[in-house]
């Protein structure tokens, strides 16, 4: 299998290409105006540039956040051309270039702070800006032609090659990133040094190498043991997902049995044992990432924004690896629940850690120190149509529902399919096919688990009871033949002008429990439909959140509010709902209608109680007096 990358791909689709415009002309802004203005990121650059002898600004590895929001740049033009845009792209470039050393490094905190400090902590984040540089001049390239960036990436890609790979002197970056960008540097010259480099790195790791003048613990950032020998999920959560993706791109592109083994391995402990129902994932602020299998506080959760991107990154590469769909479902349950959470409905707020209970403390903000995640979820939103699609000579793979156009080579015939559906508040998806010439070539339909009685891989999460509800698929008209293969349904035919497929899945509301081992979901549950994960918030539910008790005899009805949160489907049931009487000496419970919204949409309405996981008896509500 090999992607179909997102400029191949138009995407019209009534949920997505409003946020992709919101993307464009909001968050995009906001990134720029903190890049140049309320902070000195492009500053940092020119007084490289000026050789005046100032000092730094902010933090090491602040340049990052210029090359993400260059990448999520790069893709916004292709979805909106703007010239003014390109311009101030392009300006940043020439600023970005100029800073460039003549041996190709380029890292404006030790250029700045002193030189002879380079390449001496392994935790300072110069490999991993560069990754970020690295991805952010592939995506320009590919989206306007210009090489500058390129060049740029290439001279510094060049120059790490020649420090480290060709020395063989060990170098374990304290935070993965280039080891997935190098692939790509790789696809897009044609450049083999640059796939060697990548896993040269991975195998740097597990081997007593990692130096550093601050954190040391060898979990931390996954350097306990070689990746081929990894087993179990630890540290940090983004820079696991980061060391996992390129590990997966790297068994692709050089067919590593090693590397496959230790990713499904890996990739099962985070998600059968670390992984919250909204794909999030690192639940622990302390470390920004992993403690203990089933530790999945709620309201106390982390979970990175920057995490559920990377699981994104990370399943993509997995299914185009393994052909499975159950990796798609994990991609799709953490973009539009983790992920997606991240950035407000108007695009120009943020959360860094997404809990999914709040007592009323949690806001999202307009800009963090660290701020990774702004420049990230824009980038990942800008870029969605990557996930759609993926093909190979004499197949194409259906995995995303998200209303789009694109045409594709299949045994040297263009094919052309569109998807039309309202995805996902309704289940019906139809695919249009049209190839230039009948053309005989298997179609692959993704079948969610979440229709098929299993809301997540493995056995933490299972519906708590089953539906008898199954999926139907039409061709022209009639029940479609189709055998399932990896968690598709695979349509094998001789495709002419006009076949039509009609996908239709059910969307029933489900409820979903946990095994005891999470302990803080015991007795409690939680709703989904579709792929959304719904919680409970305090505008729609008289203020309150924490008083709702859903029995499991509850029966929800579902209605789509088009003005309200930018239109969503709602949740509806009569459930008892727990009061503090007047003099403060009972506890009452009163049957009052509920309401539930998706995940995603929640704080867009200021502070106030919100959670997922709701008790399913009184024993376990929690009551606050006003």
């Amino acid at each position: 299998m090999e992607p179909v990358s997102f400029s191949q791909v138009v995407i019209d689709d009534n949920f997505w290409k409003p946020r992709i415009y919101s993307v464009s002309k909001v968050t995009i802004p906001v990134c720029i105006d903190q890049t140049e203005v309320k902070t000195a990121r492009i500053r940092n650059f020119e007084k490289v540039a000026a050789k005046k002898g100032e000092k730094h600004q902010g933090i090491y590895y602040d340049d990052s956040d210029v090359y993400k929001a260059l990448e999520a740049i790069a893709y916004s033009l292709k979805n909106h051309p703007d010239k003014d845009l390109e311009m101030k792209a392009d300006e940043w470039i020439d600023k970005i270039a100029a800073a460039q050393l003549p041996d190709g490094y380029l890292f404006t905190y030790y250029t700045l702070e002193g030189l002879n400090q380079r390449w001496t902590d392994m935790h300072r984040h110069e490999a991993y800006c560069a990754g970020h540089l690295i991805e952010a001049a592939v995506a320009y390239y590919n989206t306007t032609g210009k090489r500058k960036l390129l060049d740029v990436a290439i001279r510094f890609a060049n120059h790490i090659d020649e420090t480290f790979r060709l020395q063989n002197r060990p170098w374990v970056p304290g935070h993965q990133e280039i080891e997935l960008a190098l692939v790509k540097l790789y696809y897009t010259t044609g450049n083999n040094r640059y796939l060697e480099l990548s896993d040269w790195f991975l195998q740097q790791r597990g081997h007593g190498h990692f130096v550093s003048a601050g954190r040391n613990d060898p979990d931390y950032n996954q350097d306990r043991y070689p990746v081929k020998e990894q087993n179990e999920i630890t540290g940090h959560a983004v820079r696991a997902m980061y060391l996992y993706t390129g590990a997966a791109d790297v068994a692709a592109a050089k067919n590593d049995s090693g590397y496959i083994k230790a990713m499904k391995t890996v990739w099962e402990d985070v998600v059968y044992r670390n992984m919250y129902i909204t794909g999030g994932i690192g639940s622990s602020g302390r470390n920004e990432g992993f403690s203990i299998d089933y530790d999945l506080p709620n309201e106390q959760a982390y979970c990175e924004t920057c995490a559920s991107v990377g699981m994104v990154f990370w399943n993509e590469r997995m299914n185009l690896l393994t052909g499975e769909s159950k990796y798609v479902d994990v991609l799709e349950r953490s973009l539009y629940n983790g992920a997606l959470d991240g950035l407000s409905l108007k695009g120009d707020l943020f959360f860094y850690g997404n809990p999914l209970a709040s007592s009323g403390t949690h806001a999202r903000s307009e800009w963090f120190g660290t701020a990774c995640c702004p420049s990230n979820i824009a980038r990942l939103v800008e870029s969605v149509g990557n996930y759609i699609y993926a093909k190979s000579n004499n197949s194409l793979w259906i995995n995303l529902f998200i209303g789009s156009t694109g045409t594709f080579t299949l045994k040297n015939r263009n094919v052309n399919v569109k998807q039309t559906t309202e995805y996902p508040w309704n289940g019906r998806v139809q695919i249009s096919v049209n190839p230039d010439r009948q053309t005989e070539f298997d179609m692959h339909i993704r079948i969610p688990g979440w229709a098929n009685n299993q809301p997540v891989p493995g056995n933490t999460y299972r519906y708590a009871d089953n539906s008898d509800t199954k999926f139907s698929l039409l061709l022209n008209g009639s029940p479609a033949e189709y055998k399932m293969v990896k968690g598709y349904a695979v349509i094998s035919k001789k495709w002419k002008k006009g076949d039509v497929i009609v996908l239709d899945l059910p969307m029933p509301v489900r409820r979903i429990i946990a095994i005891d081992d999470v302990k803080e979901n015991r007795n409690r549950v939680a709703l989904q439909r579709g792929p959304l994960v719904y919680c409970f918030e305090h505008p729609d539910n008289d203020g309150k959140a924490m008083n709702i008790i859903v029995p499991d005899n509850t029966s929800f009805t579902s209605e789509f509010k088009p003005d309200l949160l930018k239109g969503v489907v709602i949740l509806k049931a009569q459930c008892p709902v727990a009061t503090v009487s007047s003099d403060g000496l009972k506890i009452n419970t009163e049957v009052k209608e509920i309401t539930a919204i998706p995940y995603y949409s929640w704080a867009n309405r200021g502070k106030g109680q919100m959670q997922v996981w709701v008790p399913r008896k009184a024993t376990h509500v929690r009551v606050f007096t006003d």
